[in-house]
């Protein structure tokens, strides 16, 4: 094999390793698949190869004596919770130095599980140990053990009166702790899978493992430091808290808090007490009373005695799995039981929703899941109004024109709508003032049902208030109703749905020829529609972009020309017709640029550039006159069709001569097989 093949081979090798570690994924060079916590493990180990063998790279938080296991992200960030880490070097679990050598090249001394907790680090742990007068013996004894040992800084953390209760009656209080830190079996890292619940060997209470894709494993919340520290008759893992057990689900903690009182109400008027008692992982981000208490009286009142909004509100705070705080090292979307997105993240010690420091008290751990107390109520859309849902979004000018012209009531009620509202730059030279007309402009930006963007489709009419139809419009990189755009994604409330939109609708007033007629700008245009023939074709049911001439545009062609132009019929209605594409195409579907087809053959360029229409690359003096059966530029120049040049000519020549010649060669097949005289052919070159 040559030096490139083995090159190449080695490269193919080498990718599957390079992918696990960037994207985290379980993917190796051979053998099983690598856990989250295995390829952090890994990638750390990668990074300190340098310092020799065994050394593992860690991050260590500045002012803290938190470390982390690093992967590819933070490693680059430098930062854990928006905190910066300076990277030192350790010895990776399982091994030591050796004085005068390189790195950790020596394996850990074997030993029992009571002498290993020195070595790893946990002293305090077998200090107890040894207090207590039966638990040293079992673990230096036969057997397969597991144990969680809580760091020395995890036992000096605990409350005084906790530890002063423990360790004044040492052979109940302590040892039954202790024994709670313990499993009757080896169970080494790969095998802590997400959601697992192991058997202490305290009453054979449960013990709840979490392994989240960012490598971090939690035992009952506490983090996981340094795991798989084999013993000959087990294995030790390192923790950072002192766990202890856990009895209650959530719906029992709910129960017995009183700073739960209103949520407790809710969950019972909503039938969520069953899901809170049942089987899962889940993670409730309970509203405190003075969550609620934050609340306008009428907003709490309206939810509260709606059942459905009700119901939506409680499972926008409840997460489909279970998320310990330690887990959270940067911002992570997570999906509640209602279906939204929320972004759980942290800012040092703080846990954040939506980037808001709002958790008061966090890892409450139940037997199914995990509670973080919030005190800011986090209401979904679909529990909302839609004046709510437009106090959020950016158009409370649009909306305060609603309430202005008497049409509150539409917004705040039961009534299915759709609300296209523009959004505030649309008012940046100031609002309309409230009359009538302006009244019923509004009342056509209110749809007659509730509506989603991803089910509409091109050449839908939509039914508003106001009594208009109005149409539809999908391209490649829009979708509008009329001439105005969508500019920003649906807002869907409890009845009403929100759309935001790039500008205020102009409904259409009648044909294109009606539009113009009622323009004077346009009466030298009407008369040369009327004597070219194309009225009927102005005034019936269709699909047109026309790019309209004003009277001043007529006027600025020579005197003769335009004399021409108009005392030749059969000539003006060729060009009139290259001012008339063959389908709607208004302001906001233009994009970059769209080549139009007009009704005479020839295609018209049409741009935008910063709000700017241009046709054939002259500017459009007013976009988007909507009309029933199409839409009109009013333009400053007469177009002219693009003129055939010689060597297009040739082109269309030689393409017809082509034609024939097949039609010929066809015909000869059948009349016997002759062959079609090439000369037809030469004729035309």
């Amino acid at each position: 094999m040559s030096a490139s093949s083995r090159s190449m081979a080695l490269l193919v090798r080498l990718l599957p390793l390079a992918l696990a570690l960037a994207l985290g994924t379980p993917a190796t060079l051979a053998g099983p698949a690598k856990s989250p916590y295995q390829l952090v493990l890994q990638h750390s180990r990668l990074r300190g190869r340098q310092h020799g063998p065994n050394v593992c790279a860690v991050q260590k938080l500045i002012g803290t004596n938190k470390k982390y296991f690093t992967n590819c992200k933070q490693w680059y960030q430098r930062k854990i919770c928006g905190k910066s880490t300076v990277i030192s070097y350790e010895c990776c679990p399982g091994y030591e130095k050796v004085p005068g050598e390189k790195g950790c090249p020596a394996a850990l001394p074997l030993s029992n599980l009571y002498e290993t907790l020195g070595v790893v680090g946990s002293t305090t742990t077998q200090l107890y140990t040894e207090r207590t007068e039966k638990l040293r013996p079992e673990m230096e004894g036969p057997g397969s053990f597991t144990i969680f040992a809580p760091s020395n800084e995890a036992w000096a953390s605990l409350p005084a009166e906790v530890l002063d209760s423990l360790v004044s009656n040492v052979n109940i209080e302590l040892l039954n702790a202790l024994r709670y830190h313990m499993v009757n079996r080896r169970v080494l890292t790969d095998e802590l899978k997400h959601g697992m619940a192991l058997t202490s060997m305290y009453q054979n209470s449960g013990i709840q493992i979490h392994h989240y894709p960012n490598g971090i494993v939690t035992v009952n919340c506490a983090r996981l430091l340094k795991a798989d520290h084999h013993a000959t008759n087990g294995v030790v893992h390192l923790i950072d808290k002192v766990i202890s057990t856990v009895t209650n689900n959530i719906q029992q903690i709910i129960e017995i808090e009183d700073t739960f009182e209103t949520l407790r109400a809710a969950v019972a008027a909503s039938g969520l007490n069953t899901v809170l008692e049942g089987d899962g992982q889940f993670t409730l981000l309970a509203p405190t009373n003075e969550a609620f208490e934050k609340i306008p009286a009428e907003t709490l009142n309206r939810i509260l005695g709606d059942p459905e909004a009700l119901r939506d509100l409680l499972n926008n705070h409840i997460l489909k799995s279970a998320m310990c705080a330690e887990a959270i090292v940067a911002g992570m979307s997570m999906e509640t039981l209602e279906g939204t997105t929320l972004e759980v993240g942290c800012s040092g010690d703080m846990l954040t929703i939506n980037g808001k420091a709002i958790i008061s008290n966090k890892d409450t751990l139940a037997t199914n899941g995990v509670i973080h107390y919030i005190d800011e109520l986090l209401i979904p859309d679909s529990a909302k109004t839609l004046f709510e849902l437009a106090a959020e979004s950016d158009v409370s000018t649009a909306v305060d024109l609603f309430r202005q012209a008497g049409l509150g009531t539409h917004l705040s009620g039961k009534e299915r709508l759709t609300l296209l509202a523009p959004m505030n730059s649309v008012f940046k030279d100031g609002t309309p003032n409230i009359d009538a007309h302006t009244k019923n402009l509004l009342l056509n930006h209110m749809i007659k049902e509730q509506l989603a963007s991803k089910y509409l489709y091109h050449g839908q009419t939509l039914d508003t208030l106001g009594g208009k139809k109005l149409r539809v419009f999908v391209y490649r990189n829009s979708l509008c109703i009329e001439n105005s755009c969508i500019a920003a994604h649906d807002k869907r409330g409890r009845y009403g749905t929100l759309f935001t939109m790039d500008r205020m609708l102009t409904p259409p007033m009648g044909t294109v020829m009606d539009v113009l007629k009622g323009d004077n700008r346009f009466s030298m245009l009407v008369a040369a529609i009327q004597s070219a023939g194309l009225t009927e074709v102005l005034n019936r049911e269709g699909v047109y972009t026309v790019f309209a001439p004003t009277n001043e545009a007529f006027q600025a062609m020579p005197p003769e020309e335009l004399n021409k132009l108009l005392g030749n019929a059969k000539e003006l209605a060729n060009i009139l017709k290259y001012h008339i594409g063959d389908e709607i195409l208004v302001s906001g579907g233009i994009g970059a640029l769209v080549r139009l087809k007009s009704l005479q053959g020839d295609k018209l360029e049409v741009s935008s550039k910063n709000n700017i229409v241009n046709v054939n690359k002259e500017p459009v003096a007013e976009a988007d006159i909507m009309a029933t059966n199409g839409v009109v530029y009013a333009i400053s120049s007469v177009l002219q069709p693009p003129a055939i040049k010689p060597q297009e000519r040739g082109d269309e020549l030689a393409d017809s001569a082509l034609e024939i010649f097949k039609q010929a060669s066809a015909y000869s097949r059948l009349a016997g097989g002759l062959e079609a005289p090439l000369s037809l052919l030469c004729c035309f070159a």
